[in-house]
């Protein structure tokens, strides 16, 4: 780990390292994989850990901790937060539980997704191991089976199937360990989503109603999820050079023309000829980022898997 003398980051996006930000007593509120983080409209952080005693421990900026609730979600691994007229809403993927669950701020469940028995491939909930959801303009529900059989499904707001994509597959169109999902709102009028084949180390645009776009190499870069902010993505590296590369993250920004410019704790990002050469971890402030958030100061928060349960850290825009 770092200390708050280190500056990380390439560019525009320099940051100062917090690694003790989030610390809390792991006697009273223990975590265990720190998976994904959200930013509510009050300012909140919420963080989700796949630790039973709280799966959700909700920060202020400053680090404290001001609340925490969950005991339900021992594969407790995406978290996406919802706005629909106001009302922010929570979707839960559970690894373990095989399901995809709404609740409100306070932890309130207000909907639960199965496995898709509409997709003749499923057979038993043990084949779907949901990794994260996006929330379309119309409140759409998009489900990322990462951990299981590698489709995207499309759910209507109500969790009714409308239609999958995907699969396991080396086409454009398919994925290998489509972790990680977000809509990317940044041209008017022309939403899409960005998706992430995280042992292929790219993200892909596709439609919203599923049609390949553009393929995004980050060359080794095992990318978590997308994470939009302002007119840049940013997106956690959990390993980078190889999928057996222990303890080598680092986190990674792009601009909006899909170009790395900033790689905090990684090599700094050079293209030759228009292509991104390979990224690796240069300082090894991080062990394996899992996912980030961005507050309105453009401080970046960080929560980490399988890092010795290590609460999350913040970087400071300088």
């Amino acid at each position: 780990m770092s200390d708050p003398n280190t500056v990380i980051g390439h560019n525009t996006h320099r940051y100062r390292v917090f690694p003790d930000w989030g610390n809390l007593n792991p006697a009273t509120h223990p975590v265990n994989d720190c998976h994904e983080m959200q930013l509510d409209a009050q300012g909140r952080i919420f963080m989700l850990t796949n630790e039973t005693r709280n799966n959700i421990l909700i920060y202020d900026r400053s680090g404290k901790r001001l609340d925490a609730w969950g005991t339900e979600y021992p594969g407790g691994h995406g978290l996406t937060l919802s706005n629909e007229n106001g009302d922010e809403f929570l979707f839960i993927t559970d690894i373990e539980r095989h399901q995809v669950i709404k609740t409100t701020l306070e932890g309130r469940v207000v909907m639960t997704i199965d496995y898709p028995k509409e997709i003749s491939h499923y057979t038993s909930a043990e084949q779907f191991m949901p990794t994260e959801t996006a929330i379309g303009p119309t409140g759409d529900i998009y489900v990322t089976d990462g951990y299981g059989l590698q489709y995207v499904i499309q759910y209507t707001p109500q969790g009714e199937y409308i239609r999958h994509w995907g699969g396991r597959g080396s086409a454009n169109e398919q994925f290998d360990c489509v972790h990680g999902i977000a809509l990317d709102t940044r041209k008017p009028g022309e939403p899409t989503l960005l998706i992430t084949s995280r042992n292929d180390n790219v993200l892909k645009r596709f439609t919203l109603d599923g049609k390949y776009l553009a393929t995004i190499p980050l060359p080794g870069s095992f990318v978590c999820r997308p994470v939009l902010h302002d007119r840049f993505v940013f997106a956690a590296v959990f390993r980078s050079t190889t999928n057996r590369n222990f303890g080598s993250g680092y986190i990674t920004v792009l601009d909006e023309n899909d170009r790395v410019i900033s790689t905090p704790g990684g090599t700094e990002p050079v293209y030759v000829d228009g292509n991104l050469q390979t990224q690796f971890q240069q300082q090894p402030v991080f062990v394996h980022p899992h996912d980030v958030c961005i507050d309105a100061d453009e401080n970046v928060y960080v929560c980490q898997w399988n890092a010795n349960k290590a609460y999350p850290m913040q970087l400071k825009r300088v």
